[in-house]
């Protein structure tokens, strides 16, 4: 999915270009090494979803976006990369964006202490924007450490439930995603109603964001992914597909059988070709379907018309390319 042409809007590009080098001045602090580690994801580069949902939501493609515009974009960036350098650590990663994770490179330490400081410089922008959008961060920050706390609270254990699955989710992806928009509705003063809009098509963009990666770590060929097929199911995550697949009559048993524990090449694509066998696949996508319905509602409430078309088309994107029952 390349988000920019789904969104077909001329101005959020150029506004992007602007906003990756303010990214990169945010987190320089004059320390050649320290700024060679705070720099190191973006100079990887990225998709930079969450800037580019939160300066189309403020400009709506009518016109250039303002400072405001791209520091709130900039700080729900440098959120976003530090809840990266903290994951790689936690789950022992040695490539991000094709590149050495930090972790691989400078080691836990400093990757811990450099996510600290990004989010930090995170902090420090978003109060510069006003209360609100400092207010907003910090209750972002409080819902990611909720979702991954979920997320650790339950791996590895066959009895995670739809909810635990919904809670993770929704505070690690969903919540920056809303909030994203929010932040772009806020920067731009737009009416309430509109920034209300805005934040649910956030929240069900990142959700379905989420439910899409899950499905093809159950689906996709090594090479979409760029990692191994099932690597969640190695890793002790099961998504809402195995959850589906564990309570299936007929393969749930067996897979309980080989899950509950790290898992080798052998039994990661034994239990990944078990999810498959289930209707595992088909009901989480009728759950992402759910959450775009809800998307489309919400857009209905949004005035400008060009952000509705290009928000309705990014989002449809993100289900195009999976399977249909």
């Amino acid at each position: 999915m390349n988000p920019l042409e789904r969104l077909q809007m001329a101005s959020v590009e150029s506004d992007l270009a602007r906003l990756d080098t303010l990214l990169a001045e945010s987190v320089i602090f004059g320390d050649p090494y320290l700024d060679s580690v705070t720099t190191h994801l973006i100079y990887a580069g990225g998709k930079r979803l969450r800037p580019l949902l939160a300066i189309a939501s403020a400009t709506g493609g009518a016109h250039r976006a303002t400072q405001d515009d791209l520091l709130g974009g900039v700080a729900l960036e440098l959120m976003h990369l530090a809840s990266l350098y903290h994951d790689d650590v936690m789950d022992e990663a040695d490539v991000r964006r094709n590149v050495d994770s930090v972790n691989a490179r400078h080691g836990n330490l400093i990757a811990i202490v450099a996510g600290d400081y990004l989010m930090a410089r995170s902090a420090g922008i978003a109060a510069g924007l006003g209360v609100e959008v400092a207010g907003l961060l910090a209750h972002t920050l409080a819902e990611l450490t909720r979702g991954q706390v979920s997320e650790v609270r339950t791996a590895f254990s066959v009895e995670r439930t739809e909810d635990d699955y919904f809670a993770a989710i929704a505070g690690k992806t969903g919540t920056l995603m809303s909030s994203s928009c929010r932040v772009g509705a806020l920067t731009a003063r737009l009416p309430e109603e509109e920034k209300e809009a805005l934040t649910e098509f956030g929240l069900c963009f990142g959700m379905i964001y989420q439910l899409r990666d899950d499905i093809l770590d159950i689906i996709a060929t090594n090479n979409q992914l760029g990692k191994p097929a099932g690597q969640d199911l190695a890793e002790g995550i099961y998504n809402l597909p195995t959850i589906y697949a564990l309570r299936d009559p007929n393969v749930g048993d067996q897979l309980r059988s080989v899950l509950g524990a790290l898992l080798d090449d052998e039994d990661r694509e034994r239990a990944r070709k078990l999810v498959v066998t289930t209707d595992g696949i088909e009901r989480t996508i009728e759950a992402a379907q759910t959450y775009l319905q809800r998307a489309h509602a919400v857009l209905d409430i949004v005035p400008n018309q060009e952000l509705r078309r290009g928000f309705s088309s990014l989002i449809q994107s993100l289900l195009e390319d999976l399977p249909r029952f």
